[in-house]
């Protein structure tokens, strides 16, 4: 069992989102933990990047402030070798495929192995052409985490006949961000995943209430929050622990 897998051996899983970078590098190291204490069972940092095609304003505004502050891939890395000096929480990197290219698969995919990076997500990887980057991930034993989009029915079941260490299950339609309402089949989706495999769900996109996290903990293995979680930041800068604490507490005693 992988780590990432292993986030949800404890009951229902919470995984929280952030920009590295956002607003310094300290900061994000420090909002990890913080997270980590209140309950989240697995942490996703988000690798800025210029074009984030599947991210709202929220979290593009995040990237851009991340950015314009000096945050490179290597500076994630470096985040990510500062929380192992304190924690073993499971850690995925989000980000997308160009920053991995560009980096190089063998020596991206490496540096996740020695600094303890457990899983990647990358959105803008189509599920044919996902064959290269896994088969060096897999090399160095980091998961290629699968999102199934409300829009995959038919792919649904091959999708996930191959996903490893969670499966992203995307709750809307369009970009990340903060919903009112999440109208999608949700248990339908879980439902066809289920079918053929027993790889944990989480689902994501638009979540940000304990409401909508109950209520998507009763379908899926887990919920994932970014936008809700990168606006306390936003919100509050270089001071953010409490309010972090606090919301991260109150989404994972919902979801229990």
């Amino acid at each position: 069992m992988s780590k990432i897998t292993e986030a949800f051996a404890n009951g229902k899983a919470f995984i929280a989102f952030l920009t590295a970078g956002d607003p310094t590098a300290e900061c994000t190291v420090n909002y990890i933990l913080e997270m980590e204490k209140a309950g989240a069972d697995l942490i996703e940092i988000g690798i800025p990047f210029s074009d984030p095609t599947a991210e709202g304003v929220v979290i593009q505004e995040a990237s851009l402030r991340a950015l314009k502050g000096g945050m490179t891939t290597e500076g994630v890395f470096q985040i990510v070798e500062e929380v192992r000096k304190k924690s073993q929480v499971p850690l995925a990197l989000m980000t997308y495929l160009n920053p991995v290219f560009h980096y190089g698969y063998e020596a991206f995919f490496s540096r996740c192995q020695s600094l303890g990076v457990d899983g990647i997500i990358v959105p803008d990887l189509p599920f044919e052409e996902k064959g290269e980057a896994e088969e060096v991930a897999a090399r160095f034993g980091v998961d290629v985490v699968s999102l199934i989009a409300p829009t995959s029915k038919e792919r649904i079941r091959m999708i996930a006949k191959e996903a490893k260490g969670f499966i992203y299950v995307v709750s809307s339609m369009g970009v990340t961000g903060v919903r009112s309402k999440i109208t999608t089949d949700i248990a339908g989706m879980v439902k066809e995943i289920r079918a053929v495999t027993d790889t944990p769900c989480a689902i994501g996109f638009g979540i940000s209430t304990p409401e909508q996290a109950a209520e998507m903990a009763g379908y899926a293995d887990g919920v994932i929050v970014g936008s809700a979680i990168v606006k306390l930041i936003e919100k509050n800068g270089a001071n953010a622990e409490e309010e972090l604490y606090r919301y991260v507490s109150s989404m994972k005693a919902a979801i229990k």
